[in-house]
């Protein structure tokens, strides 16, 4: 990991939000030495049987901003998201930042662009996004630099983010008894998802790591941050030295079990437009349901 510019000693706070509809955590990252920050995936609330879009989760992250006279500076996507819609675009019109996500985001563009339809007026670029991280790129929060790491397996643009002493894994890693998430989605791959674990694993073992999601394995409590030594002594999916053939083969047969989320078919469409819904031609906000496409 010596290529990546790891800084242990910058200390941002982070005060996280936790969506029960949803299990996401989503983060607003400040920096200790200026009125900066960034929000990591933010959440819009859906009601998909009644078709139905609210924003009280952003709501609460924009009151937080504004309350502590904050400048938002960046909102982050960790990859496109299965299980929640984000709210990145109604947080930028109220507060400004950019949106950014891995580059690989053209790939899935392109994937579910087919499931879903979308024509050619749907661009495959990117470009819905301010932001195209590549592996190691940094970009600044005030005076805190930050840098993505390629962490694909979930899905083919998944990045982990670093600002001084904290990562975000997005999904690619969940609280040590929770293991990690499934890489069956279109694009996953479970053993390059375990070679992404590796890397987060080589930080340093006091890096604290935040997670986006956490279901209460067992009945727990539900937490969000953890370390890497935590991770490597008792992940029980990759702690103690378990071997990437090991991984494979228990998490396909796990994820052979496992029912899509709830909400990927609005997810998806909403996730790969930066938070956008999509509109049909009249100009209405219209969400498709492609029938045995996923």
């Amino acid at each position: 990991m010596t290529d990546y510019p790891v800084n242990m000693a910058v200390k941002p706070e982070v005060d996280a939000f936790f969506d029960e509809a949803t299990n996401t955590i989503s983060y607003i990252v400040k920096d200790p030495d200026s009125n900066a920050c960034a929000i990591v995936d933010s959440v819009m609330d859906i009601d998909y049987a009644a078709g139905r879009i609210t924003y009280d989760h952003a709501d609460t992250l924009i009151r937080n901003v504004q309350d502590r006279g904050l400048k938002l500076e960046w909102i982050i996507e960790t990859h496109v998201h299965a299980d929640h819609l984000s709210a990145a675009p109604y947080i930028q019109d109220k507060l400004g930042g950019k949106i950014g996500i891995g580059a690989n985001i053209m790939t899935v563009q392109n994937t579910f662009g087919k499931i879903f339809n979308e024509g050619t007026e749907f661009q495959r670029d990117g470009s819905q996004f301010d932001a195209l991280f590549e592996d190691g790129d940094t970009y600044t929060i005030g005076n805190m630099q930050a840098f993505a790491i390629y962490t694909p397996g979930h899905t083919p643009a998944c990045m982990s983010h670093v600002i001084g002493d904290a990562t975000f894994v997005g999904d690619t890693l969940f609280m040590p008894d929770g293991g990690s998430a499934r890489a069956d989605f279109p694009g996953g791959d479970a053993a390059t998802l375990y070679d992404s674990i590796q890397k987060l694993l080589q930080l340093p073992d006091d890096m604290r790591l935040f997670m986006c999601h956490d279901y209460g394995p067992n009945g727990r409590d539900i937490q969000w941050e953890t370390t890497v030594g935590e991770e490597k002594a008792n992940n029980i999916h990759v702690g103690q030295g378990k071997t990437r053939e090991e991984f494979v083969k228990f998490r396909t047969e796990r994820d052979a079990t496992l029912d899509m989320p709830k909400l990927i078919i609005p997810s998806l469409q909403v996730n790969m437009r930066a938070g956008e819904v999509p509109k049909d031609r009249d100009g209405n906000p219209m969400l498709k349901v492609p029938v045995n496409g996923l």
